[in-house]
């Protein structure tokens, strides 16, 4: 059940028929350029690990939240705006998402897919192989890093499971945050890096302005 909005209990919104999803907190904001330059300087460079044993549902992502809405019905209520839930549901049914990749705004909740800023597949090859279940689905669902964020369908489906060495999103005044952000991710979960990956990141980062 979400929290109270407009000075009124969420029960009682429920009963009159309003069912507002409130914002339930900002994104996790990006560090300042100068520590992510550090942490991507303290980042190993190694060879990925094999894909052996891979698979998405390890990671158990979208899973329950305390409030009982899972980890998807959290983004979309904490970065969409006007977003409104279907009755008696966590599940939003209006609202708009902005898509920082492409610089688009998508209307419709089917099309505001989440991403995770670092890939499951990247997260694997880069040492979440040898991590318990647990640390997996806190990883898979992780709300206090920058880790989850609005894409577009099509945004989403032309970053599929790349890092920064293959793939940069198209709104270049997106680089600076998202080489922060990818930076960070990595070195909070203490994720290994390759050369073509570190040289990316810096290169993004250079376009950072403070």
């Amino acid at each position: 059940m979400r929290r109270a909005v407009y000075g009124l209990p969420a029960t009682t919104l429920l009963l009159i028929g309003i069912c507002a999803a409130p914002a339930l907190a900002e994104p996790p904001a990006p560090p300042p350029t100068a520590t992510a330059r550090a942490e991507l300087a303290a980042l190993t460079v190694a060879t990925p690990h094999s894909m052996d044993g891979y698979a998405r549902d390890k990671f158990d992502i979208w899973s329950t939240q305390p409030d009982g809405c899972t980890t998807r019905q959290a983004v979309l209520a904490r970065d969409g705006k006007d977003v409104q839930d279907k009755p008696g549901s966590c599940q939003p049914s209006s609202g708009s998402w902005y898509s920082v990749y492409d610089d688009t705004t998508v209307t419709d909740v089917a099309q505001a897919t989440i991403d995770h800023m670092v890939p499951l597949t990247e997260a694997w090859r880069s040492g979440a192989d040898t991590w318990t279940a647990d640390q997996r689905k806190d990883f898979g669902n992780d709300l206090k890093d920058p880790q989850l964020l609005i894409a577009s369908e099509s945004a989403n489906a032309s970053k599929s499971d790349s890092g920064p060495a293959d793939w940069k999103p198209t709104n270049h005044a997106f680089w600076c945050t998202y080489a922060k952000d990818y930076t960070h991710i990595k070195s909070v979960w203490k994720l290994t890096t390759t050369d073509g990956e570190k040289s990316a990141l810096s290169t993004m980062l250079d376009t950072c302005t403070n």
